[in-house]
């Protein structure tokens, strides 16, 4: 059979054994008239007053976006509030970009993520975790740390977050709270809330929002500065919009959790030999770092001794930024990684990361398609492969004749569980 599997901006095509499994969220269309349907929502909200008459003229107005590496549509949803607000004047809104750890966008990237004439008209702000200057505190959480967010939201008269709602591999879902948290935090906040004790809990996975410590902690440090008002959508495979939850913040992201859960959930009767998985294509693929959350969602369906088979275009590498790829030159096997990292006393931002992948590889062996040189992959000890096809016939001999395939063409848009191993 051949299938497409999201790949870059391009994509990729596969001949494979007739036998693989096919998973796939089911395929929504696009809302007919996405632009009238995000103003539908910005007047008729989820359990708050309507946009537009909860924002005096003479309000401060701050926006959370997401950064370049979620698809976030910023392009259409920003434009829509700053048009519901156009009483207010534009000297009185900010953006603030939710890189986390990640790095600053460009002016040129910013004009990709949000069009020129609002990079013109609106003061856009890069999130700075590591400069307290920027940050405030907010006291203390229970999880054990002082509370740092971003400056221009604390201070502003009315705070709105965006974002789009999808299964996550340790928040369950992203969207809603987590736009705020780790969004715009400082990093001693962050460093908590992805600590090796927070993202090695069973509960702290796909789907999960029961008794998760990651979403759990999320949502009290939103609770300490909470957004007036949230404007999250779900995707398709072509990254057009399905659905639009718009007001309070818990009730309106519950609602997007409940309609993501129902159409990208995927149950599984068993486990299979080989799964291969894209990173959901552009931008999520950029680098090897978001793409454990592809080798994740392949984990939940791979046999223990199994292999994944990632592709992932990684076009920003490995990235060159924060310190992913530095862990890996402080151990020798994926097991001494975890052991490192499961020391309280190790404290490394980007160890969360390598931590979910590091669980991984101990129980399979993960193979890489991307644009990264081999001596890249291998140094993150991983397996390259610059063919899918002859990859699967090589595992054959590994596996047998009976060799089982599932394939993820869409990555982390859709996660698949065996029933016994997810908590829904």
């Amino acid at each position: 059979m051949r299938t497409e599997l999201l790949y870059g901006k391009e994509g990729i095509s596969l001949e494979l054994p007739d036998n693989s499994f096919i998973i796939e969220p089911k395929n929504l269309p696009k809302l007919e008239n996405d632009k009238e349907a995000i103003r539908q929502a910005l007047r008729n909200p989820i359990g708050t007053p309507s946009l537009k008459e909860s924002v005096k003229s003479t309000d401060t107005v701050s926006i959370v976006i997401s950064d370049i590496t979620r698809p976030t549509p910023n392009h259409i949803l920003v434009p829509l509030l700053l048009e519901e607000l156009s009483h207010v004047p534009l000297d009185n809104f900010v953006i603030i970009n939710g890189t986390g750890t990640h790095r600053d966008q460009t002016r040129e990237e910013f004009v990709q993520m949000l069009g020129e004439w609002v990079v013109d008209n609106i003061r856009i702000v890069n999130n700075q975790c590591h400069n307290r200057d920027t940050l405030v505190n907010l006291g203390k959480s229970k999880f054990g740390c002082d509370v740092y967010l971003n400056k221009d939201y604390v201070e502003s008269d009315f705070r709105i977050v965006t974002g789009f709602i999808e299964p996550h591999f340790f928040a369950g879902f992203s969207g809603g709270p987590k736009g705020i948290m780790p969004g715009i935090a400082g990093i001693e906040t962050i460093m908590t809330f992805h600590n090796a004790r927070m993202i090695g809990d069973s509960l702290a996975t796909w789907g999960n929002m029961v008794n998760n410590p990651v979403q759990d902690m999320t949502r009290e440090i939103n609770g300490l500065c909470k957004p007036d008002f949230m404007l999250n959508v779900t995707l398709n495979r072509e990254k057009e919009i399905t659905q639009i939850f718009a007001g309070e913040l818990y009730e309106a992201h519950d609602k997007g959790c409940e309609f993501a859960k129902e159409h990208t959930m995927f149950r599984c009767d068993e486990r299979f030999d080989v799964v291969i998985a894209s990173n959901s294509g552009y931008p999520l693929d950029q680098n090897l770092y978001q793409a454990v959350k592809g080798m994740s969602a392949a984990h939940k369906i791979v046999k223990e001794g199994g292999s994944i088979i990632i592709a992932s275009e990684c076009s920003d590498g490995l990235p060159d930024h924060g310190n992913y790829s530095k862990i890996f030159e402080m151990a020798e096997t994926p097991q001494q990684l975890l052991d490192m990292i499961n020391d309280p006393e190790f404290k490394v931002f980007d160890q969360w990361q390598v931590q979910k992948q590091a669980v991984i590889q101990v129980w399979s062996d993960i193979y890489v398609y991307s644009k990264l040189t081999d001596e890249q992959v291998k140094g993150a000890m991983l397996k390259p492969t610059h063919d899918i096809e002859q990859t699967i016939a090589e595992l054959k001999k590994t596996y047998g004749e009976n060799m089982t395939i599932a394939v993820l063409p869409l990555g982390p848009l859709t996660i698949p569980y065996v029933e016994e191993k997810v908590f829904i």
